[in-house]
């Protein structure tokens, strides 16, 4: 779902800073010298040293040595594994292995799964066991927990035409988005993307989501809906289905283009502002709080600068869950997006966390399909819940602490 969740957008100013490193600083002239007045010379200070930094026993102490993002360890190690029934996560690993069999680590193992039987669990475990070594992930601190959070895909209530409570329109990708992919120039820029507009002949930065709601794109409506709230958390998710109220057909909005300015969380400043305690903050406590402060609504949203852009695609099965940043449709509940730079898109991770609605383990296989401007760091995730009011209301929850392992090839 590409997104808040999936996009990567690259910030202007941090951009421009890289670009700017990257170029040739001109040389200083030096200036023609000036006789000055003489002056007595104060006297040379005398060197000065620093210490080395010391054991307990007067020894210098080593650097620590860098703590690696991943750690092999044996299938025996995951808490979880012998109990999840594999067959539920193989029609997903399938879909992955539609676009990894182009990669050549990839190449064997996707080969391969062409000849197991995806309904035999026991064949499905001794597959994943031969062709794969899981890795532990870390952060920089060496810690192997980090965030696990949720989205889903929403159902929002629409209109082709502006009129009565449909007054918030979804938007297609301006005209003027210029979007430049900074890789072809900068190949460690590989993933970033700037995004801006013309003034002239400088590329400059996109509207704000503020602008933007100041200054309407009148004639890039692509629906009219009806909750601006819910048509800011279809940014969060993504990607969503719109009914449309002329013929109660249902449409599925995915993502197209996003503005260029980084996601922020509205539910950090909302505590930052102490409005909401930090351990009480989820889509159903924003939300409320939205109801109780309508005056305020905007104001929140303008919070988040990222502004999300989409395109219509026709829902020809319910069933089907939408594209990945992969380019595959995502499979409810074992699916996750993930930070790209740290665990390989496409790759089977195996994730131990417990559940948002009673605390219960969830120690399953997923498949990293997907990613966002919000996945950051190699112990992160976004479980995928599907669609439906238990998804929503699983997803709006989960702020769960869990494990990660990456199934690398052999």
């Amino acid at each position: 779902m590409q997104s808040i969740r999936r996009s990567v957008p690259s910030s202007f100013a941090l951009v421009a800073l890289l670009l700017a490193a990257c170029g040739t600083p001109p040389v200083p002239q030096p200036a023609k010298p000036q006789p000055q007045p003489e002056q007595p010379r104060p006297p040379a200070p005398g060197p000065v040293t620093m210490p080395p930094p010391v054991g307990p026993v007067g020894i210098p102490a080593p650097s620590p040595a860098p703590v690696p993002s991943k750690t092999p360890v044996s299938f025996e190690s995951l808490p979880g594994w012998q109990q999840d029934d594999l067959r539920q996560a193989w029609p997903a690993f399938t879909t992955s292995c539609r676009v990894l069999v182009r990669k050549a680590e990839w190449k064997a193992p996707c080969t391969a799964a062409t000849a197991v039987d995806g309904g035999d669990g026991a064949a499905v475990r001794s597959y994943f066991e031969t062709y794969f070594v899981p890795h532990q992930m870390r952060s920089p601190d060496g810690l192997d927990t980090g965030l696990i959070t949720g989205y889903y895909e929403p159902m929002l209530r629409g209109s082709r035409k502006r009129g009565g409570a449909f007054q918030t329109p979804l938007y297609r990708v301006p005209d003027d988005l210029l979007t430049v992919d900074l890789a072809s120039a900068y190949p460690s820029l590989k993933n970033m993307r700037l995004r801006g507009r013309l003034v002239g002949k400088t590329v400059v930065p996109y509207s704000t989501r503020a602008e933007i709601e100041r200054a309407p794109m009148a004639g890039k409506e692509l629906v009219w809906v009806d909750d601006p709230v819910e048509a800011f958390f279809l940014e969060v998710q993504g990607s969503g289905r719109v009914r449309l109220e002329e013929t109660g057909d249902t449409v599925r909005i995915a993502f197209a283009d996003q503005n260029g300015h980084p996601y922020k969380v509205i539910g950090r400043w909302l505590v930052e502002q102490g409005e909401l305690p930090a351990d009480g903050v989820s889509a159903q406590s924003i939300k409320a709080w939205i109801v109780a402060n309508p005056a305020r609504r905007q104001e929140l949203l303008n919070v988040n600068p990222s502004y999300i852009f989409f395109r219509e695609e026709r829902l020809l099965d319910a069933n089907v869950g939408p594209k990945g940043a992969l380019g595959v449709p995502l499979t409810p509940e074992r699916s996750v997006a993930v930070d790209p730079q740290h665990v390989p898109l496409g790759a089977p991770l195996f994730l131990a966390t417990s559940h948002p609605a009673n605390g219960a383990p969830l120690q399953r296989l997923m498949m990293a399909q997907d990613t966002g401007g919000a996945i950051r760091g190699q112990v992160r995730a976004d479980f995928f819940f599907g669609f439906g009011g238990n998804a929503a209301e699983y997803a709006g929850r989960m702020k769960q602490r869990g494990s990660v392992w990456v199934l690398l090839p052999k």
